[in-house]
């Protein structure tokens, strides 16, 4: 199912160790807006930006009515050190198994210097408060990313 995600799709469930112990799920944003962000690797440089401009909208988001969330393969404790490390305040799902990330159609193959390996593909989906995917960006540049983000939030009803 998830290579084929559109507009208008029903977003897949999902239940995630997260950061601070716990669980996250699809489930728990019912009836909210949710960006659903997927990012490579805790603690590096675009995913630190990254973080650290959803976490800086927030509470613009919160007014917004969509609550944020990001995801990588990284393990929970990894995920507690980057969040506490940089002062994040969005919520950091894990997803070790890659079956979450699988079904969001972003765990790939990737080529690095005529490398190939799997990884993580930096795209994020707005999700509407009834569970379907209202945008999907893919292949995210970070600048200037989280504002338009917020931009399709507080645009979408």
């Amino acid at each position: 199912m998830g290579q084929n995600l559109t507009v208008g799709a029903r977003a897949p469930n999902f239940k995630l160790p997260r950061d601070g112990g716990g669980e996250v799920s699809l489930a728990d944003y019912r009836g909210r807006k949710l960006v659903l962000y997927f990012y490579p690797k805790a603690d590096t440089t675009g995913c630190t930006r990254e973080a650290l401009d959803f976490s800086a909208r927030a509470v613009t988001f919160a007014r917004a009515g969509t609550a944020i969330l990001g995801v990588s393969a990284d393990p929970v404790g990894k995920l507690d050190k980057f969040k506490v490390k940089h002062g994040l305040t969005v919520t950091l799902g894990s997803d070790a198994s890659h079956a979450m990330l699988s079904a969001y159609g972003v765990w790939a193959e990737k080529s690095m210097y005529g490398r190939k390996y799997m990884g993580i593909l930096r795209n994020t989906y707005l999700i509407g408060p009834d569970g379907k995917i209202a945008q999907i960006w893919e292949k995210v540049k970070v600048a200037g990313h989280a504002e338009a983000v917020l931009a399709a939030a507080r645009a979408f009803k």
